[in-house]
């Protein structure tokens, strides 16, 4: 489920140079086109539109993974507001500059970015096409599978990957959150007062989160932690009803009765629409120099989907401030 946030206005054909391709289709060509709407993409769509600029800004929706947070405790300005407060915040900036900015939510995503001789060409998933003089790619982070029998069957009928998405759905009963990181910890804390009972699923001998965080979740008195363990299989019928735990110590296979699963073992980058068009590392984030360029010139990249090493809601709005300006600074220079 999805975070229902309303768009800002869009912005008028009139406002951008258009572009005839063949006899009859049009392709409205803007400065640039920001691919992401997290607080990286939001925060470079509102540092463009600010130099007058004129961008499209692509996303599935508005807030990314720092919609999915429950309580944000170190962002400045803020010394306690939730992901989803946060993200309306964002939000409202973004809407002030609706005479710049072009929001497009799409379903499909994006399916691939092409250099053109004038600029670029982004394919969404639906076969539309947009065209920018400059590019910067923003699309984060999607959650990491188990790849366990069970998980895709029961994908949103007990399945989830964002408890404060869905956590609403399990008032009153008992779940398992498999993972061991801050984003299990957070997934707990912000279900724990909903759920009957909560059983953490966690790989290694101990909690690896924040210890502010581990302290909350020991403290829980319907949490519990199954340490050296391992989720083998999800089963059910139209709905979860449990999950099989294996302990790495013991060899002991447990069924566990459930009536939903959270599946909080991290995020891989999105940018499997980027492969054999610009660098990406072992890890396929995407490369930037310190100039948030990517191995394209004119293409920029920012937050949770580059190389940057710490993924956070607060680096990576600085790192969309960042390639935002050096943009600008690219489409100044050109000719």
């Amino acid at each position: 489920m999805e975070a229902v946030i309303e768009p800002p206005v869009t912005a008028q054909a009139s406002q951008v140079q258009e572009i005839t391709v063949g006899d009859e289709e049009t392709i409205a060509v803007y400065d640039a086109i920001v691919i992401g709407g997290g607080p990286a993409g939001m925060t470079a769509a509102i540092y463009l539109a600010r130099k007058q600029l004129k961008v499209l800004l692509l996303s599935k929706d508005l807030g990314g993974q720092a919609a999915w947070s429950s309580d944000v405790e170190n962002y400045l300005g803020f010394s306690m507001i939730t992901g989803t407060e946060l993200t309306k915040h964002f939000q409202d900036h973004l809407m002030k500059f609706h005479d710049e900015i072009t929001l497009k939510l799409m379903r499909d995503g994006v399916n691939s970015i092409t250099k053109q001789p004038t600029g670029f060409t982004v394919e969404l998933g639906d076969g539309s096409r947009e065209q920018a003089k400059a590019v910067i790619i923003a699309s984060g982070k999607i959650p990491k599978q188990l790849g366990i029998d069970g998980e895709t069957e029961f994908l949103n009928r007990g399945v989830t990957y964002c408890a404060w998405c869905d956590g609403p759905l399990f008032k009153n009963k008992s779940v398992v959150i498999v993972g061991g990181g801050n984003s299990a910890l957070d997934a707990a804390l912000s279900i724990e007062r909903l759920t009957k009972d909560i059983t953490i699923v966690n790989s290694t001998d101990s909690l690896n989160g924040d210890e502010v965080m581990i302290e909350k979740v020991m403290a829980a008195h319907t949490i519990r932690v199954l340490n050296h363990s391992q989720a083998l299989s999800i089963s059910g019928d139209k709905v979860v009803r449990g999950v099989t735990v294996r302990d790495s110590q013991t060899g002991t296979d447990t069924e566990l009765a459930v009536d939903g699963v959270f599946i909080e073992v991290g995020s891989v980058p999105s940018s499997t629409f980027l492969q054999g068009f610009v660098e990406l590392n072992e890890l396929h984030e995407v490369v930037i120099d310190k100039r948030n360029m990517t191995s394209v010139e004119g293409v920029f990249a920012a937050g949770d989907v580059t190389d940057v090493s710490e993924k956070q809601i607060i680096v990576a709005a600085g790192e969309g401030s960042k390639a935002a300006i050096q943009c600008s600074k690219w489409l100044a220079g050109r000719p």
